[in-house]
């Protein structure tokens, strides 16, 4: 498969244009033009990269990669070890990160419903990346136990265990800061990937239970969906590389 190719076919996909990011979407460091082999993971670290590379990769397509805003530009230190790496074994470097959060059916939010067993009912009309559903019949201790075993980590609750969960929202990653859009909407909970010390005293004075389930862990299964889909349509080979992460 081109390169060409290959972006044109994730832009269409994924829309970038359609969403005001806080880095680049699609092509971040050019490599070879022929692709037959792509590696995902949810961030260029330089252990996926140097996983990737052994693997053989010719794209690596993440969640989080590089040149973020507020970023300093000069490629030194660990900034430049991995670009130098990526370049170095010819490989792209492919990164979409709201995009992917809001894809209808590839993305983080809406694999991680289906993981959890969530209805989804749309987005929340005054932040579009905050999804809401039903979790019928659970209360939060209910929801807490069933993301951790899909997420295989053990998240922080703020709330009364014995609540019934009742309408609900979620935005994975670091969208805590959206659980006063949550309260205002009439969502009984809220659950993202990570915690503020304020985000304690918003839950109990808004009257909103939340879980935090952390950030790699909810963001691991829209850039998995998006290599299956990617490997289905174009005979593509393709792996899915996770390093561990308890943040």
């Amino acid at each position: 498969m081109n390169r060409t190719l290959l972006l044109n076919e994730l832009d269409a996909l994924l829309t970038p244009s359609a969403y005001k990011d806080y880095c680049p979407n699609g092509l971040q460091i050019q490599g070879c033009d022929s692709i037959t082999r792509i590696a995902t993971a949810v961030t260029a670290s330089r252990a996926v990269i140097d996983a990737a590379a052994e693997w053989g990769a010719h794209v690596l397509l993440v969640h989080h990669g590089y040149f973020w805003k507020g970023e300093d530009a000069p490629l030194t230190g660990m900034k430049f070890e991995r670009i130098a790496s990526l370049i170095r074994h010819n490989m792209n470097l492919i990164a979409y990160h709201l995009p992917l959060d809001a894809h209808p059916t590839l993305g983080n939010n809406a694999q991680l419903a289906l993981k959890l067993g969530l209805t989804t009912h749309g987005q929340l009309p005054t932040e579009p990346l905050v999804w809401h559903g039903t979790a019928e019949d659970l209360t939060l201790k209910d929801l807490a136990t069933r993301a951790e075993r899909a997420l295989n980590r053990t998240p922080l609750m703020i709330g009364n265990p014995d609540t019934p969960v009742g309408r609900i929202g979620w935005c994975t990653g670091g969208a805590q800061g959206y659980l006063a859009d949550a309260a205002a909407f009439g969502l009984n909970t809220y659950f993202s990937g990570e915690v503020s010390e304020r985000t304690y005293h918003e839950a109990h004075e808004l009257g909103v239970a939340y879980l935090a389930c952390g950030h790699h862990a909810t963001e691991r299964y829209g850039i998995q969906a998006l290599g299956e889909y990617l490997r289905d349509q174009y005979s593509l080979e393709y792996r899915f590389f996770d390093e561990t992460n308890p943040v």
